[in-house]
């Protein structure tokens, strides 16, 4: 069976663009104008995420990732009396992607540090995430890995502070997180140990693993072990999320390509595969044919 690729957020053409707006912007305006700000950009924003329903519907794309900003301020009063109203619309939304057989995912940005040693900065990321766990369950998804929220491991050396903030956090958030290995502070099988213990899955980076371990090839024997490891962490091995990137100016490059020019073969066995490229659309034409091919060979 071939991968189930996805589409992170938003499309290098116009099809699938999101609105946005400053807190210094947002300032300038009086309450009552705030408020009505936010109500239509929210309202511009659910029909651009049903755009993108139809959008990776019609592209044959199982997987949308949505954009942490799609509700600007949902992480404040304001933002939340702004969105609740719209829960009727967002759970007709919701459900749509459900009957399309799209699955949702979310990637809080990188102020998530839940190992961080300031109280306020741990008590902040736990808002963040909450936000998003309000957003899915707006949207009508399921409380389990399936509707995933994927966070890096944070601040390193720290991994038993985060082992033990990640049980303390509320259900919705537990039930939906998951750790990705990086470049820096958590290679690959760092977070594999801390997902064990944590008992959240791992969302493999082949590229992330090879940048940190200073690998020449996709095709080193680590690649592939560590996707089979990450399986292991999955309650259900068929929802196992990965990512893939190529470096923009050379194999070892942090930076991501515009196109996917090299994939690990392992990943043909990867059920879900998220496009870090910057020309979506054609990163995404591109694997498809690959995994069709790759197929055909088998």
């Amino acid at each position: 069976m071939q991968p189930h690729l996805g589409l992170v957020c938003i499309t290098a053409s116009k099809a699938v663009r999101y609105r946005t707006v400053t807190r210094k912007r947002l300032l300038e305006h009086s309450p009552d104008a705030q408020a009505k700000l936010l109500e239509d950009l929210y309202r511009d924003n659910i029909q651009t995420f049903d755009n993108a329903m139809r959008y990776c519907e019609a592209e044959g794309i199982g997987l949308y990732r949505l954009p942490s900003s799609i509700f600007p301020f949902a992480d404040e009063d304001i933002g939340r009396a702004v969105l609740a109203p719209f829960a009727e619309t967002l759970g007709r939304s919701g459900r749509r992607a459900t009957e399309r057989g799209i699955r949702l995912v979310m990637h809080p940005d990188q102020f998530v540090v839940l190992n961080s040693d300031s109280e306020g900065v741990v008590a902040n990321s736990v808002k963040i995430l909450q936000m998003h766990a309000d957003i899915m369950d707006l949207l009508e998804q399921p409380r389990s890995s399936w509707a995933l929220l994927e966070i890096h491991g944070g601040k390193g050396n720290r991994a038993d502070a985060l082992v033990e903030r990640i049980a303390r956090l509320p259900d919705g958030i537990r039930c939906r997180l998951g750790l990705e290995n990086d470049e820096y502070a958590y290679g690959a099988e760092e977070i594999y140990e801390i997902c064990m213990r944590a008992g959240v899955p791992m969302v493999f980076d082949a590229h992330h693993h090879v940048v940190h371990d200073k690998l020449d090839s996709y095709e080193h024997p680590s690649v592939g072990a560590m996707l089979r490891k990450a399986r292991e962490t999955w309650i259900n091995p068929a929802h196992q999320l990965v990512h893939i990137s190529n470096g923009r100016e050379g194999f070892n490059d942090r930076q991501h390509s515009d196109l996917i020019g090299v994939m690990p073969s392992s990943y043909l066995s990867a059920p879900y595969i998220e496009i870090e490229a910057k020309m979506k659309e054609e990163a995404s034409r591109g694997l498809r044919a690959w995994s069709m091919s790759a197929e055909a060979r088998l």
